[in-house]
C-alpha cells in the first residue's frame, strides 16, 4: 500500500551500508519508524529529504506495519541550523522531545506544529534560542497533558506577588503558603510568560518580550518542568549544554 505523507524526520540512524532508519511524526500517521533504502549514497533522491530536522513531502510504502520511503522531496530544510552548531544541537533537543511525547501510529496536527514552527523560528533566528526553547518547553507540556495550573496561588487563590512553581504538581505558590516537593521561584514577569505560552495561538508563540533576570527564570522553570514531569535525561539537551 502507497501512502503519501508530510513527515518531520526526528531521528535518522545508519543502517548497514547506505539505508536510514527514520522516526518521522508525520500528519497522517503520527510517530512511524520507516526505512529509506540507499539514501546515503551521493546519487540516491531522498538523502536530502531524509536527513534529521528536515520536513518533507514523502511516499511511503506499508506492509504488515513496517514503511518503507518510495520517494521523498524537501520542503523545508531548515538551512540555518545547519550552519551553527549550537542550533542544530537545540533543534535535535527538540526533535527528541517531541520523539519522547508523540504517541506511535495517532496523528497530533498541534504537536506537529509546535515542532514546525520552533525549527522555523530557530533556523531564521525570529528571536532568542533560549526563548524559542522555553516557548517549546512549555507548550509542549501542555499538548501532552501536563500543563502546569498558573491561573493563582494553589494554596490561598490570590495573585502571588513572589510566585513559586512546584515542579512535582505544576502549581504556583505564594512565597509564604504552604507548598511541597521542589519548588522554582519566579516573578511576575516570568509567570506572567508562561501564562502567555501555554494560551497563546500557535502562530504567535512567541510573541511576547521578556529579558534579563525573568528571562533567566522562565528559562530555568520551563526545562526543570519538563524534566521533572518526562522523568528522563535527553542526551540532545546535555550535548547542546556542551556547544552553548
Amino acid at each position: 500500500m502507497f501512502q503519501s505523507t508530510k513527515a518531520l524526520v526526528l531521528r535518522e540512524v545508519r543502517y548497514k551500508e547506505a539505508d536510514r532508519i527514520l522516526t518521522l511524526l508525520t500528519d497522517t500517521d503520527g510517530k512511524i519508524t520507516a526505512k529509506a533504502r540507499g539514501a546515503l549514497r551521493k546519487s540516491s533522491r531522498t538523502g536530502a529529504a531524509t536527513q534529521q530536522l528536515t520536513w518533507a513531502e514523502m511516499t511511503l510504502f506499508g506492509n504488515r506495519g513496517k514503511w518503507t520511503v518510495n520517494e521523498a522531496s524537501v520542503i523545508e530544510g531548515f538551512d540555518g541550523l545547519r550552519t551553527d552548531l549550537e542550533a542544530f544541537a537545540l533543534g535535535a533537543y527538540f526533535a527528541e522531545c517531541l520523539e519522547a511525547l508523540a504517541v506511535e501510529d495517532q496523528p497530533d496536527a498541534e504537536l506537529l506544529q509546535l515542532g514546525l514552527n520552533s525549527l522555523y523560528a530557530l533556523s531564521h533566528q525570529l528571536c532568542a534560542p533560549e526563548k524559542i526553547k522555553a516557548a517549546f518547553e512549555l507548550r509542549l507540556m501542555s499538548l501532552a497533558g501536563y500543563e502546569p495550573d498558573l491561573t493563582a496561588c494553589a494554596a490561598c487563590g490570590r495573585e502571588p506577588e513572589r510566585p513559586l512553581l512546584s515542579l512535582q504538581d505544576g502549581r504556583v505558590y505564594c512565597t509564604a503558603c504552604p507548598h511541597g516537593g521542589d519548588t522554582l521561584p519566579l516573578c511576575p514577569d516570568s509567570l506572567a510568560a508562561m501564562r502567555y505560552i501555554l494560551s497563546a495561538p500557535a502562530k504567535k508563540l512567541f510573541s511576547f518580550s521578556i529579558e534579563g533576570e525573568a528571562a533567566d527564570r522562565l528559562s530555568w522553570a520551563a526545562e526543570a518542568f519538563l524534566l521533572r514531569q518526562t522523568e528522563r535525561r535527553f542526551g540532545t539537551l546535555e550535548y547542546y549544554k556542551q556547544v552553548r
